[in-house]
C-alpha cells in the first residue's frame, strides 16, 4: 500500500514564536522559549538544529512513505523559502504550503510573492493561542473580516486552505465560527488539522464538533492525534476510537493520515504513527487505504 504523509515539516532553523515568546534552538535537538522553558523538539535521527528535506526522506523511505505535504506555522517559525526549495529539489516527493501573518503591514506584498511569484498552491494557517496567530495577536474571529480576507484571497487563487484552530477550550477553538465561514466558500477545499486536536475525555465534544464541520469541501488530517492522547502509548486506543468516530461521522474519504514529524518523533516512532491506522482493528482495508494514501493523493497530488 502506498502511503502519503499529509502533515510534515521541514525546518531550516528553529525560529518559532508562541505565547512564551521567541523559540530558539539550544543544541541537541532542544529548543528554549523566552520564558526559559526548554524541551526536546527534534529527535536525533532528524537533526540537532534543523529538519532537512533529506532527513525526512530518509525516514519516509525507511517506512514506505511515498510523498509528504510540507506544512508550517509559528511553532518552528515560518519556513516559506526553505519549503519552496525542498519542493523544487524533490518535486516527486513533496508539495508545500506557504504561511503568512495577515497583520503584517505589507501582507499584500507577501501574498503576491508567495502565491503569485513562487506559486504555492496551499496556504496554511495556525491560529492557535499556543503557537499560532492568537499567541501574539488579540483573539481573531474565524468568521470575521481579518480571516475572510484570507479566505477570499485563497478562493480567488484556487488554493487549498489548511487551518489549525488549536485545542478544545482555547480561545482559537472556534468550531461554529469556522463552520459558518467555510459554508461561504463552497468551491474551496479546506483541511482542518489534528482532527480538531481532541484530548483525553473529549470524545462527545469531538463527535458534536465533527458534525458541525461535516461539509462536502472539508477534510481532516490526523496529525498529532496520538500525541494529544498522552499519557497513552501505542496503539493509542483513545486516538483509534476518535478515528473510528470520525469515519462514522464525516466518512473515511475525508480523513488524511499525517505524522506531524519531526517533533512527534521525539515521543514515538514513525512506524507506530503509521501502524495506529494501518493496524487499526475497527477499520476495513479500504478505509485504511483511503486514509493512508488515496484521499491525500486525490486532494494534493491529482494527476
Amino acid at each position: 500500500m502506498k502511503i502519503i504523509d499529509a502533515h510534515a515539516h521541514v525546518v531550516q532553523c528553529i525560529a518559532g514564536t508562541g505565547s512564551q515568546g521567541e523559540l530558539r534552538p539550544c543544541g541537541g535537538g532542544k529548543a528554549i522559549y523566552a520564558t526559559g522553558s526548554s524541551f526536546q523538539m527534534l529527535p536525533p535521527e532528524i537533526g540537532e538544529y534543523d529538519a532537512a528535506p533529506e532527513a525526512l526522506i530518509r525516514v519516509m523511505d525507511a517506512h514506505g512513505v511515498n510523498k509528504a505535504v510540507l506544512l508550517q506555522g509559528n511553532y518552528f517559525g515560518f519556513q516559506n523559502l526553505y519549503t519552496w526549495e525542498a519542493v523544487r529539489a524533490y518535486p516527486d516527493r513533496f508539495i508545500g504550503a506557504a504561511s503568512y501573518d495577515p497583520f503584517s503591514f505589507q501582507a499584500e506584498k507577501i501574498k503576491a510573492h508567495l502565491f503569485d511569484e513562487l506559486g504555492f498552491k496551499i496556504v496554511k494557517f495556525e491560529v492557535s493561542s499556543g503557537s499560532g496567530l492568537m499567541a501574539n495577536h488579540p483573539p481573531v474571529d474565524l468568521n470575521g473580516e481579518v480571516m475572510h480576507q484570507c479566505y477570499r484571497h485563497a478562493a480567488d487563487r484556487g488554493l487549498i486552505f489548511v487551518v489549525d484552530i488549536g485545542k478544545p477550550g482555547s480561545v482559537s477553538w472556534q468550531v461554529e465560527a469556522l463552520s459558518r465561514a467555510i459554508q461561504q466558500y463552497p468551491g474551496m477545499k479546506f483541511v482542518v488539522c489534528h482532527l480538531l486536536a481532541p484530548q483525553l475525555g473529549d470524545g462527545e465534544l469531538l463527535k458534536e464538533s465533527l458534525g458541525k464541520l461535516a461539509l462536502p469541501n472539508v477534510w481532516f488530517d490526523l496529525a498529532a492525534l496520538c500525541a494529544n492522547s498522552r499519557p497513552e502509548i501505542y496503539p493509542y486506543p483513545t486516538a483509534q476510537g476518535y478515528v473510528k468516530d470520525a469515519v462514522d461521522i464525516v466518512g473515511a474519504d475525508r480523513l488524511l493520515w499525517g505524522s506531524d514529524m519531526p517533533s512527534t518523533l521525539v515521543r514515538d516512532s514513525y512506524r507506530h504513527l503509521i501502524d495506529f491506522i494501518a493496524l487499526h482493528p475497527d477499520l476495513s482495508g479500504g478505509e485504511k487505504e483511503k486514509i493512508l494514501c488515496t484521499n491525500a493523493e486525490r486532494l494534493f497530488f491529482p494527476q
